[in-house]
């Protein structure tokens, strides 16, 4: 058991390691952060922020040595990275988790061999490849950069055969990439996530399934509890423990689904850290993701998932400043409300800036009142 007074490092230094952090502190721990491009908001809360590159050893050693356990609020740390660390101390999640969920061709290969319910793939690396595996796929369907995509950057959707006709130009619109999934899109009733904490013993704690509601690829909204059946509530359950199990996961893992239209869950991606769908947990459950993944990587016994009650979460990208300064007192006139700023600086246009979140009894009156304070927020 790493001990409240210790202190945990953390690789990556925006807000969801800034969470972490808040959630951290009412246990006691102490905090550093190794994030190369610095001042960052998880440093504005830290003991102790470091700013290097990842190629520098000593940076990295001397944090390592400063510390007591590292984890991430980011994936794609270099694998030569972790293996240093890891040799100094431990390093949780481990490095199979991240090196599998960093990559998408792994991720995919990974639920493909274990059994597990995926969409249809390909792969390609080259424009002329590229080719085949749309061909191969059929149409709607989507081609996503093998690393280093999220929000929808690295992504182009293609709906019919006229728009794939010149794979040379998607393949330089994608920036020539070393290697791209094609997945066939999926029609779905909806979208969906379950987080799933792992302690090194086996022990785990889900939270409530979230849906989520996503505008130009990026989150707007999680509603919780989710408008579906009990059993599609307990299948997600399951293949989230599945998968944490699978992968020996200490800490948290993200499984992001689709609900298809003929009933059945189908597992999009995976991220082995916070979610940004898991933000309603700390105004809407008695245990929030950031705590419990302090508790998971400290090895101190899981807290209560509980909901408190509906609860919906909304997003705010830079986009709500495009007229000034947001009218937070109006935001906060309603006493239900809890704003959770990020302190990152300039509010460039689609960045994720804060989010602030409902909590009531009824969840459709909830995400009503949710959206109308984002829409007079937004002057809409």
């Amino acid at each position: 058991m790493i001990t409240p007074g210790s202190t945990i490092g953390i690789l990556g230094g925006g807000q969801l390691g800034r969470m972490l952090i808040l959630a951290g502190r009412t246990l006691g721990y102490r905090f550093h952060v190794f994030e190369p491009s610095g001042p960052c908001p998880a440093g504005h809360v830290a003991d102790k922020e470091v700013n290097a590159p990842y190629s520098d050893e000593a940076a990295l050693r001397a944090f390592a040595e400063g510390v007591d356990v590292i984890t991430l609020e980011f994936e794609n740390i270099p694998a030569e990275v972790l293996d240093m660390l890891s040799a100094i101390k431990p390093v949780l999640p481990g490095r199979q988790v991240l090196h599998i969920c960093q990559h998408r061709q792994r991720e995919k290969d990974f639920l493909k061999e274990s059994g597990l319910p995926c969409v249809p793939f390909e792969y390609a690396d080259s424009a002329e490849s590229l080719k085949v595996a749309i061909d191969a796929i059929g149409f709607p369907c989507v081609i996503k950069t093998a690393a280093f995509g999220y929000d929808g950057k690295g992504q182009i959707k293609l709906n019919n055969a006229s728009e794939a006709e010149d794979t040379e130009y998607l393949w330089n619109f994608l920036e020539r990439p070393p290697r791209v999934v094609v997945e066939k899109w999926i029609h779905h009733i909806g979208e969906f996530s379950v987080i799933c904490a792992r302690q090194a013993d086996g022990t785990k704690s889900t939270f409530p399934m979230s849906e989520n509601v996503h505008v130009n690829h990026i989150l707007h909204a999680s509603i919780v509890p989710a408008r579906i059946t009990d059993a599609t509530r307990q299948a997600g359950k399951a293949l989230a423990c599945e998968i944490a199990d699978k992968l020996d996961v200490v800490g948290l893992i993200a499984v992001e689904l689709f609900l298809h239209e003929d009933g059945h869950l189908i597992i999009n991606e995976m991220a082995p850290r916070p979610h940004n769908s898991g933000h309603y947990t700390i105004d809407g459950c008695l245990t929030s993701q950031f705590e419990q993944h302090i508790r998971a990587v400290t090895d101190l016994p899981f807290g209560s998932t509980e909901l408190h009650n509906a609860t919906v979460m909304i997003n705010l990208l830079g986009d709500v400043w495009n007229n000034g300064v947001p009218d937070w007192a109006g935001l906060l006139s309603d006493p239900r409300v809890k704003l959770h700023l990020y302190d990152k600086g300039e509010p460039r246009p689609g960045r994720k800036m804060g989010h602030f979140t409902i909590v009531g009894s009824e969840v459709e009156a909830v995400l009503a009142d949710a959206e109308a304070h984002f829409a007079r927020l937004t002057g809409a």
